[in-house]
């Protein structure tokens, strides 16, 4: 196989780029560094299609290992014909090398292999070459042997049937159609094994739907029902049609001796080995899409999540809430430092509502705070309304936000909190957390397993090797393309950076801890374990601000510097420009960038990167996103009402909508058809988590705390 032109014509780019691409992964570069600064080789592929070129490139290359070792193994058996080689060759997915390998794999004892054992093969060649001139019981009778144990004619032929039917089963191309006809024609079919009982999966209680049509989200939540032994589930497939192709293939002659015999060894061939066989293998394969389907939704729900504007230059107050061990406060500064850390009881039992409030409004004063964040678990609804009361009693502007706290939990009562605050016990831990995640989401966020910030859909059902190198390529991608400040970044922030492992993270902070602040990017060649294919890959994604070097605050590579410098000199300006912010509009100096490249050395979309990074220096790519909305009031869902236009965050996307927060506490469902005017075939063609939109309210239900939402307000 020509992988790279299969990689070309898959993500319908040119070989050219898929050639350079594998050579930039081969040479051991990063993806974050590919796309940031080997444009002029990928040809500027982003990140997403570098990602998918790697995963496939992976596959593919799995895939000719796997048939090497199937070549070599077939051969080894001296069964390997041209004509089987070139089958193997042309496969073009691992299911079917398996198909073609199923015949000379070694099989555990079958009831065919038994029959073999008993001299029963060339019976059964008799009957599927249809070669048989009498009864079947005549024809069997050589083969009579009570020290195999075949005691009478009916045994002998059973024993031949047996390896007929592994025969057929065994056959790749019968395989192929009916796997193929199955997805096609096929059913899912779901019952409930108690319907009387009642859960989340009622609608599947009696449920059916075409394989082919069958939505990811379907799919995963069927599964999930199984597995708690709620649910029946089974593929219903086209049979009749399946028995008739395959009694067309086999039958080829009209002999009547053998057609009846054929017929029960192709209705057991496919009933006992092949259905099942395929049927695992159809629900294998749904289930596959089915995750890639929700780990990509999940992963572009936890960029959004984690490129939300961070809110600079406020003291605010993380506040964990909870009912009987109270809520948890910590006060952090602009810089996220932990200034002061209590416990209030405001909500039930204890409703030392009053006492709480007292302790709040020192605080408030104390630290001029004026941004309260709260976790929106438990007591969540609770607190909001004695923050509330409290802002209407204070004279200080203070404003507050509902932040999403999953994941604060896990890590408050992880090794890293533990290192972070070590006198902290997890409830002060969280507090601080959800403090930090609105002042800088990615900074505090990246501290968590992705699979625990809860922006996806069974994501604990999934294949989580997958899972985790998904979202841990997503935060990678984040964190690179916002950079971090090498003063001042926690070892999880820089442990994302292009080419920085977590020991050498360590390392970085431990370096900085030992000779203070780095003053230029070249130092990290002193970090332990930190060689120059690590500096090459990290140096341009480490920002230092106010170090001797006004380029190590940029996004310029150090590797054109030079260019960078004789640039800046040709525009007739100096690198303290850079600070000065004196470099706004120096693109417009520049009439032809192809002649500029060339005499700079350096290729035309670098220069282009450059130009752009020195007219805004460090900027900050999140500054784009919505920023969260701030409120002073309070929601109940009581006081919903349909026809109510609200504005609304959107906390999370799925399959067939996406839920927005509207200050009630309880998120509302948008569903897809309630998105756009326009046909949408998923709601991220429409929404991002982290939108801010406005929403009518459809309907109500208090009973079950459901809201139906829309965004078509004309209607």
């Amino acid at each position: 196989m020509d992988i790279i032109a299969r990689l070309a014509e898959e993500l319908n780019i040119r070989k050219q780029q898929a050639e350079a691409t594998v050579t930039l992964i081969d040479e051991g570069n990063t993806i974050p560094f590919i796309s940031r600064y080997r444009k002029e080789a990928t040809g500027a592929l982003n990140d997403e299609v570098l990602r998918n070129l790697f995963e496939r490139l992976n596959y593919l290359r799995s895939l000719e290992e796997k048939k090497e070792q199937v070549l070599s193994t077939i051969e080894e058996q001296g069964k390997l014909t041209e004509e089987l080689r070139r089958q193997i060759l042309a496969a073009d997915t691992l299911v079917a090398v398996e198909d073609l390998y199923r015949p000379y794999r070694p099989k555990r004892r079958t009831r065919a292999t038994i029959a073999k054992e008993k001299g029963l093969e060339p019976l059964a060649n008799t009957i599927l070459l249809q070669m048989a001139g009498q009864s079947l019981e005549q024809e069997a009778a050589p083969f009579l042997d009570s020290e195999k144990g075949v005691e009478s004619a009916e045994e002998a032929i059973a024993g031949a049937l047996d390896i007929i039917a592994e025969i057929i089963s065994d056959n790749a191309h019968y395989r192929k159609y009916i796997r193929e006809r199955t997805m096609r024609m096929g059913k899912i079919l779901s019952a409930a094994k108690d319907p009387e009982a009642d859960s989340v999966y009622e609608m599947y209680y009696d449920f059916e739907d075409s394989l082919a049509k069958l939505a990811g989200y379907r799919i995963l939540a069927l599964n999930r029902g199984e597995a708690e032994k709620i649910l029946t589930v089974k593929v219903e497939a086209p049979t009749e049609q399946i028995i008739q192709y395959l009694e067309k293939k086999v039958i080829t002659r009209d002999n009547p001796h053998t057609k009846p015999a054929l017929e029960a060894a192709i209705e057991d061939s496919y009933k006992r080995l092949i259905a099942p066989a395929i049927e695992r293998e159809i629900r294998n394969e749904l289930t596959e899409r089915a995750e890639d389907g929700a780990i990509r939704i999940f992963g572009k729900n936890l960029e959004q999540l984690l490129m939300q504007p961070p809110i600079a230059g406020k003291v605010v107050l993380g506040w964990d809430p909870a009912f009987r061990t109270g809520c948890k406060l910590a006060v952090v500064d602009p810089t996220g430092k932990v200034l002061d850390t209590t416990v209030i009881y405001p909500t039930a039992p204890q409703n030392k509502v009053e006492a709480s409030k007292a302790t709040l409004k020192k605080l408030i004063q104390k630290y001029n705070i004026s941004l309260i964040s709260v976790g929106n678990g438990t007591a969540s609804r609770e607190s909001e309304t004695v923050i509330v009361d409290l802002l209407r009693e204070i004279p200080q502007p203070v404003q507050y936000v509902i932040v999403n706290e999953a994941g604060a939990s896990v890590y408050s009562a992880s090794k890293l909190a533990t290192e972070e605050f070590p006198n902290f016990d997890v409830g002060q831990r969280s507090a601080a957390s959800i403090a930090r995640r609105l002042q800088d989401p990615l900074a505090e966020l990246v501290k968590i397993d992705p699979k625990s910030i809860g922006v996806g859909q069974y994501q604990h059902d999934m294949n989580q090797k997958k899972l985790s190198g998904a979202l841990s390529g997503v935060v990678e991608d984040c964190v690179n393309k916002v950079g971090v400040d090498l003063n001042t970044a926690s070892a999880s922030l820089l442990g994302y950076i292009s080419g920085i492992t977590k020991t050498i993270a360590k390392n970085i902070v431990a370096y900085r801890e030992e000779n203070g602040r780095f003053q230029t990017r070249a130092q990290l060649l002193k970090v332990a374990k930190l060689g120059p294919k690590a500096y090459e890959q990290c140096a341009g994604f480490m920002r230092i601000l106010d170090g001797e070097n006004p380029l190590d605050g940029t996004s310029v590579h150090p590797e054109s510097y030079s260019a960078a410098l004789k640039l800046l000199d040709t525009l007739g300006c100096s690198p303290k420009d850079i600070r000065g912010g004196k470099l706004s509009g120096i693109s417009r100096k520049i009439s032809n960038y192809q002649r500029l490249a060339e005499e700079l050395n350096i290729g035309e979309l670098t220069l282009r990167d450059i130009v752009a990074e020195l007219e805004k220096p460090a900027r900050d790519p999140r500054d784009e996103m919505p920023k969260p909305i701030l409120r002073t009031d309070v929601l109940e869902m009581k006081d919903l009402t349909p026809g109510m236009i609200l504005k609304g965050t959107v906390r999370n996307v799925i399959d067939f909508g996406a839920f927005v927060d509207i200050g009630v506490h309880q998120d509302g469902l948008v569903h897809i058809s309630q998105m756009s005017e326009r046909y949408i075939k998923h709601p991220l063609e429409a929404v991002s988590v982290g939108d801010i939109v406005e929403v009518k309210v459809l309907s109500v239900d208090l009973q079950k705390k459901r809201i139906q939402l829309t965004m078509k307000l004309q209607n």
